[in-house]
């Protein structure tokens, strides 16, 4: 086909489109996700560890530049194209490695009337060409698998061709050198450069030996200074040796000599040598003018090469991660099942210890969460969990969380997390909460994840939690989102009177004092002030003390909060023991069902066996009669006669069986089919609300794998097929 004309353009797709969303409150945002954000929530981290995962340099810009999209079609687009390539990798796919240099200079030099381009600068191309051909080979036969990565190959110079590779490998050999046979003269004066070498070679040798026979040589005999050989004689014989003197060892005891019969010879060398540096250049600027027409193509397979290599650096994470790709919401929001703090979930892997993960959900009618219990229980860390994994989608990567999962767009995430003492600005904690308060009030709305970490501390506690009180209130009134943190009772009985706002609490044993680290929804948490000092080792005496100057009924508040949780933790445990003894055993009565059912087809096929055998005998029985009654040497007609009726009979038997028995299973099928329930399991998808058919325990389709379903039944997941469940609702 036809190279394409050149034209202008950029190589390098833009860094990131949400990187033209326009600065918010105080100059620091970007998009409504400011510099203090990014620090809270430790997204700088991920944005470091991305950039690890990438290999150009285009490609670590991107990750180290990266930020949130507020554009939903923006951010779906950026995720399902991650999710493609990521299953591409994890479904082992064929398809090549992106491993290649950018083109930058060869795309610029290229621009340029009457340059050449560097001998790498043609290998580089040549590997860009071979690179892009494998990707198209790959993936337009699965483009109704990836349709979004099929889009990224809809531009007119991406051409599945070898009328790039073609020229470049004339000239270059598999070593990246350019061949001989590049042109006449360059296979001749490469030519003639061998026979110098061989002259030089022998020329040499003899000079070596007749030095060598004459004692004149050193114990080395000979060395290369400068690119010539040269003998290695000793300092007193150096006058006796024609030739010319290249240097002298350190200690002036060697001359190294470049024998007189050589010098010529490497002089034509040079000379030769010289003449292929100019053939070689003249070859490159033609081959440059040739493949110049091809700009445009290499400006191509720059932007799908840098762009690829962007997707495998997310996909990397994503496989470090276990990540994988959630519902998206056209609304605010989210629903996180079982979601994990990378960072901490990283750390802990590295540690051996065991991570926790989370389940959240804030909508329209829940969008307030307020999450309460002791320190060191976990409650920032859910808070930070929802806010990394909302800046990690937003910024088109994939997030540790289970499938079933959805997350939707804000507009802005505010962070407010954390001691921030400035002493530049001499800021109190307290004043820069305040400060932070002030601009959040500014700029909330129902578009806006709030995330307020140890909500109103800071000053006195009663005044400071009637302020707080009065900042939540405000906060909710204006219709954003948030997760909020706090030990404060008024801020917890405020969550529980407005009615889009709900109370969660952090799991605490109470008898062994130790965190569970697992979030429950519904009711608000005691912090165990009492129960925790009095673990410490603080009196009795001293305890009762502090009880004493409180109000009675916080203190009762607070024990009653405390036999709650304790109720409800103990309640959880013998739910979910109970559950799941139920399913287990549901599970063994399917498997008796089964083991019966197999049993009674073996007596079924026994007794048909049995009924085949006694008929057989008996036939064989009536046919011995036929044979004693038959006479070799007299007239046998009538019992031919006899035994073709026979045959008739038996035949009309076995058709009047057949035909009787396929009405019964008719009938049975027809009976079955009448009495069996509709299960509806075409409609089954994730997230469907299903059951056992064999119990009433309710669960929630997580996964769906071929035939097979992954179900979780309050805490417990298991495998189930599909033709086991019953559809209820989606």
């Amino acid at each position: 086909m036809a190279a394409p004309a050149s034209r202008s353009g950029s190589s390098r797709p833009p860094t990131s489109a949400s990187q033209a969303v326009p600065h918010r409150f105080r100059g620091q945002a970007l998009g409504g996700f400011d510099a203090q954000v990014v620090k809270d929530l430790e997204f700088d981290v991920i944005r470091a560890w991305l950039v690890g995962h990438a290999q150009c340099p285009t490609a670590q810009a991107r990750a180290a530049q990266l930020v949130p999209s507020r554009d939903p079609q923006t951010v779906r687009i950026q995720l399902e194209t991650a999710w493609e390539f990521t299953r591409i990798r994890q479904e082992g796919h064929a398809f090549p490695s992106i491993a290649f240099e950018e083109l930058d200079r060869e795309i610029q030099l290229l621009g340029i009337r009457d340059s050449v381009l560097e001998e790498a600068g043609f290998m580089r191309i040549l590997q860009a060409s071979r690179l892009v051909n494998e990707v198209l080979g790959a993936l337009h036969p699965k483009r109704a698998t990836f349709p979004r990565m099929a889009r990224m190959l809809e531009q007119p110079e991406l051409v599945e061709s070898d009328e790039l590779i073609r020229p470049i490998e004339a000239v270059f050999d598999a070593k990246g050198e350019v061949r001989s046979e590049a042109s006449p003269l360059l296979g001749k004066i490469r030519a003639e450069m061998v026979q110098v070498r061989r002259n030089h070679a022998r020329a040499f040798q003899r000079a070596l030996k007749e030095c060598g026979d004459r004692g004149f040589l050193a114990d080395i005999r000979e060395s290369v200074v400068n690119d010539r050989r040269a003998l290695a004689i000793a300092a007193t014989h150096k006058r006796k040796v024609e030739g010319l003197i290249l240097g002298q060892s350190k200690n002036g005891s060697i001359a190294f000599i470049e024998p007189a019969s050589t010098v010529p010879l490497n002089n034509e060398l040079e000379l030769l040598r010289d003449d292929e540096r100019r053939e070689i250049r003249r070859i490159l600027l033609d081959l440059t003018r040739n493949i110049r027409r091809f700009l445009p193509w290499i400006q191509a397979y720059q932007r799908l090469l840098t762009e690829l290599d962007w997707l495998q650096a997310k996909s990397r994470l994503a496989s470090e991660l276990h990540a994988t790709l959630p519902g998206i919401r056209n609304q605010p929001g989210f629903h996180l099942i079982e979601a994990y703090h990378p960072l901490l979930r990283r750390q802990n892997e590295s540690l051996g210890r065991r991570t926790e993960p989370q389940t959240l959900e804030l909508s329209r009618r829940q969008r307030m969460l307020v999450i309460s219990g002791p320190n060191a229980g976990g409650k920032s860390i859910s808070l930070k969990t929802v806010g990394l994994l909302q800046l990690m989608w937003q910024s088109g990567l994939l997030i540790p969380v289970q499938s079933g999962s959805e997350v939707g767009i804000f507009d802005a995430v505010l962070t407010d997390i954390g001691d921030n003492q400035s002493i530049e600005n001499q800021l109190s904690t307290y004043s820069y909460r305040l400060k932070r308060m002030k601009e959040f009030l500014e700029v909330s709305g129902p578009g806006t994840l709030l995330l307020l970490d140890e909500f109103g501390t800071g000053s006195d506690p009663e005044l400071g939690g009637a302020l707080a009180e009065v900042f939540f209130e405000e906060l909710y009134e204006r219709g954003g989102f948030g997760v909020i943190t706090t030990h404060y009772a008024n801020i917890k009985t405020r969550a529980a009177e407005l009615p889009e706002a709900l109370n969660g609490s952090m799991r605490f044993d109470r008898e062994s004092l130790e965190p569970r680290y697992r979030l429950d929804i519904g009711q608000p948490g005691s912090s165990f002030t009492f129960e925790v000092a009095e673990k410490n080792g603080i009196p009795a005496g001293l305890i009762s003390r502090a009880k004493a100057k409180l109000d009675p009924r916080k203190v009762q508040l607070d024990e009653l909060l405390s036999d709650l949780q304790r109720e409800k933790a103990r309640s959880a445990k013998v739910t979910d023991r109970n559950l799941k003894r139920e399913l287990e055993l549901e599970q063994a009565l399917a498997r008796l069902a089964s083991e019966k059912k197999g049993l009674e087809g073996k007596v079924q096929t026994q007794q048909e066996i049995a009924q085949e055998q006694n008929l057989a005998l008996v036939r064989g029985r009536k046919m011995q009669q036929f044979i004693d009654q038959y006479q070799e040497s007299g007239d046998n007609k009538a019992l031919f006669e006899t035994v073709r009726k026979y045959f008739a009979v038996e035949r009309t038997r076995e058709q009047e069986a057949l035909a009787l028995a396929k009405a019964r299973s008719a009938q049975g099928a027809a009976a079955a089919a009448k009495r069996r329930p509709k299960h509806h399991i075409e409609r089954i998808q994730v997230g469907s609300l299903v059951r056992l058919r064999t119990g009433k325990e309710r669960g929630e389709v997580l996964e769906i794998a071929k035939e097979v379903a992954t179900v979780r039944f309050g805490s417990f997941r298991m495998k189930v097929e599909l033709n086991k469940l019953s559809w209820l609702a989606h």
